[in-house]
């Protein structure tokens, strides 16, 4: 006697499918927030180093002629940077202060970092930046959360 043949099927259900996406769906939701701050934390650094190599330059600058204003070479001079733009605006016999503005075009719009010569450090974030200046303002924030 032969058995009647049995309607095998593989695949997935419907409802299987639709429980993979939704799990995906939220992955995702809590770790392009996570992964876009990590990406701006290392975004950052270019300023911090880069302030610190000008407030250096600027130092050594005024070690040898006793005074920031520029002349030749420039020490206010910044090149091979990618995500803030640099000025120094013009420094004057005793003062100066460097300034970090982020580039909009990779992502950093609203980053502002400062320095000058006591070597006080500010970060100020506007829109359409989610970190938040701190209060006091008196040091570089490095993450988003961070204060001084």
């Amino acid at each position: 006697m032969q058995r009647p043949a049995r309607n095998t099927t593989s695949g997935f259900t419907l409802i299987e499918l639709l429980v993979t996406v939704a799990i995906i769906g939220i992955l995702a939701a809590i770790a392009v927030p996570g992964y876009r701050d990590y990406v701006q934390r290392g975004k950052v650094t270019e300023a911090h180093a880069t302030l610190s190599d000008l407030r250096l330059r600027a130092e050594k600058w005024f070690a040898d002629n006793r005074s920031y204003v520029v002349g030749t070479p420039d020490w206010r001079t910044v090149t091979g940077t990618k995500y803030f733009t640099y000025s120094c605006g013009t420094p004057t016999a005793t003062a100066y202060t460097c300034t970090a503005t982020g580039a909009a075009a990779e992502g950093m719009s609203g980053f502002v970092f400062t320095i000058n010569e006591s070597n006080t450090r500010t970060s100020t974030f506007s829109s359409p930046s989610s970190w938040t200046t701190p209060s006091p303002n008196t040091c570089w924030v490095r993450r988003k959360g961070d204060g001084c």
